[in-house]
């Protein structure tokens, strides 16, 4: 939140091209493929996405979901007020199914969203496992049919991968820093099951997908 509001926007631009060529798109996509494969899209259907940043996930999926002729009502969640700005003016006019909200994702008053799918990409790697159970929790208990986690997995060739590439190719030192950062945040697929237990879920699948990520699909 301290950041200054020029760099934070350069990140999020370069986070884009990483994601694009990382396969961090390609990991939400292919969940909520499946997903509708399995009949779970079927239907006007309501997508929140707990930390949604810059909200480019959120542009990919309604591209996504208009390809396919599906009735998609997007919400992005962020208690970043920056993030929620930016996120507004990347989607300008050309979204109508996108809407953004300012808040946090513990209130109760999201509840009244009704999501039908739970979206998170790149976040839970921010909370220790208390946090991370209870978001688990809280994403699995709002969605009303599943909720998909996209995240990093936590191994040594992903870090000194990423920390190679972003200090060969990125202008932004937040990218620099956070990006190796976060893979040594993130999980093993051991630490997910046991983050899975803790919170009383029984229903999953936990899938590993290059480069080097976690496609979580929990059942309602």
């Amino acid at each position: 939140p301290a950041a200054p509001p020029g760099a934070v926007r350069q990140s999020l631009r370069e986070l884009e091209v990483i994601n694009t060529l990382l396969g961090g798109y390609a990991v939400a996509l292919s969940g909520l493929e499946r997903l509708r494969r399995q009949g779970l899209l079927a239907g006007p259907t309501r997508i929140v996405d707990f930390g949604c940043g810059g909200g480019d996930v959120l542009r990919r999926i309604a591209r996504w979901g208009r390809a396919r002729g599906l009735a998609l009502g997007l919400i992005g969640v962020d208690i970043n007020p920056l993030m929620v700005d930016y996120a507004r003016q990347a989607a300008g006019n050309d979204y109508p199914e996108i809407r953004f909200a300012q808040a946090s994702i513990w209130e109760p008053a999201l509840d009244a969203l009704a999501p039908d799918i739970t979206l998170c990409s790149l976040f839970a790697h921010h909370f220790d496992e208390p946090e991370l159970v209870r978001l688990v929790q809280r994403m699995a208990g709002t969605a009303r049919r599943a909720a998909l986690v996209n995240d990093l997995h936590r191994h040594w060739f992903a870090f000194y991968s990423i920390k190679a590439i972003t200090a060969a190719v990125s202008r932004s030192p937040l990218v620099r820093y956070d990006a190796p950062l976060s893979v040594a945040r993130s999980l093993t697929r051991a630490e997910w099951q046991t983050v899975l237990a803790q919170a009383g879920v029984a229903r999953y699948e936990l899938r590993w997908m290059w480069a080097w990520r976690w496609r979580l699909l929990i059942y309602k």
